[in-house]
């Protein structure tokens, strides 16, 4: 809106300067003969003020030609409208590593960048491309596709559908519902030592329906997810049914604002997961949130016949606001692997505070204790984070 009125502003300026500099001649007309002079005299009748045409002409191109010269490069695009945004997670860690394997680190980040571009047709359809940073092992920031597909809008009642490289039904759902933070860990189900099942984004097409009391999302995938490759004819069947029971199913929920109690069963058939074993879990989940507080709980068991990614667990998380802007965040994740002969246990605990400065910046600073039953991790993460969207 700012962006809309500083363009008028400097257009009318222009405007009314050009007009002011155009130059003006005042005609006179003879009572009996009908002659027209430019200067006034006996038996004369003053008509008004003009303007030359050619002269107008000359002064509209270069008014025109000044707003163009102050708006800047011209945007042109084969739809009516193009919708720009980001996300960036800027952060610090201090790890203080427990066991004999790793040193303590120290260092400064960039969690995540996400860059988004929607091209809308209509108020409802659009192709959506997300790309995102990735800092790998070896110290190198590559780019990765992470979203690319079509949406179209109630091709069956209540129900839209994404085509291409699209969400999977939970993860996206939950960080906008029940886990919040993102920008300091992923959810229970992908964390690498929660759950570690899944992840946000794969190639298939994904149906979102939407109602006041019930909304869900039915895939199918190749299974792999964005960033692993497609072995074999295997795919994968997902889904989340949720019941929105304060009938919120259709609102985009605030959680400082909102009130809602959301109940959800969600899933993942996978057959030949990366050519192999078959990778099936299952998984409840309910969040309850009011402005004041949120509380969410889940629970998730794997059965892969001694596949590498067999176990249960559960996930508790919460958030309290006791004033404006402040928060204090907690969670507590536990997942038994049972992938090997002898179980063993995975614990995650997080807490902190998030402050949020405007509607694009929130600052938040926790700690993050990982412990692994085996002793392969033990650390301790002290964390400072800024969320920035736009």
């Amino acid at each position: 809106m700012m962006f809309k009125k500083t363009t008028l502003s400097i257009a009318t300026i222009i405007a009314l300067s050009s007009l002011a500099s155009a130059s003006t001649i005042t005609l006179y007309q003879d009572r009996e003969t009908g002659a027209i002079y430019t200067k006034p005299g006996p038996n004369r009748i003053e008509l008004g003020d003009f303007v030359s045409a050619k002269e107008q002409y000359i002064e509209k191109q270069t008014m025109l030609s000044k707003i163009n010269k102050k708006l800047g490069v011209k945007v042109k695009s084969g739809v009516p409208t193009l919708k720009f945004s980001g996300v960036h997670y800027l952060g610090y860690t201090y790890t203080d590593d427990q066991t004999s394997a790793n040193n303590d680190k120290s260092e400064f980040e960039t969690r995540r960048n996400y860059l988004q571009v929607k091209a809308y047709w209509n108020k409802k359809d659009y192709m959506r491309v997300t790309l995102d940073t990735h800092h790998d092992d070896t110290g190198d920031w590559k780019v990765r596709l992470k979203y690319a597909y079509i949406y179209l809008d109630k091709i069956l009642p209540y129900t839209g559908v994404e085509f291409g490289q699209a969400h999977r039904p939970w993860i996206d759902w939950e960080e906008h519902h029940g886990w919040l933070y993102r920008s300091i860990a992923k959810t229970f189900v992908e964390e690498d030592n929660g759950a570690h099942l899944t992840n946000s984004a794969d190639l298939g097409v994904n149906f979102k329906t939407k109602t006041d009391y019930f909304t869900s999302e039915i895939g199918l995938f190749n299974g792999e997810g964005y960033h692993g490759e497609q072995v074999g004819t295997g795919m994968s069947f997902e889904w989340r049914l949720t019941a929105n029971i304060l009938g919120t199913g259709k609102e985009h929920v605030h959680a400082t604002e909102d009130e809602y109690l959301d109940i959800s069963f969600l899933g993942q058939l996978n057959s030949e997961y990366k050519g192999g074993e078959d990778l099936n879990w299952y998984g409840v989940h309910a969040v309850y949130n009011q402005p004041k507080f949120l509380l969410a709980g889940m629970y998730y068991t794997s059965d892969n016949n001694n596949g590498s990614k067999e176990g249960n667990g559960y996930s508790f998380n919460g958030e309290f606001r006791p004033v404006h802007n402040w928060s204090i965040l907690a969670r507590y994740d536990n997942w038994t692997d049972k992938s090997s002969t002898t179980d063993v246990d995975r614990t995650q605990i997080i807490g902190g505070v998030a402050y949020t400065y405007n509607k694009n910046v929130k600052f938040i600073a926790n700690v993050f204790d990982i412990d692994v039953e085996d002793d392969s991790t033990d650390e301790t993460k002290y964390m400072f984070t800024t969320e920035v969207k736009w």
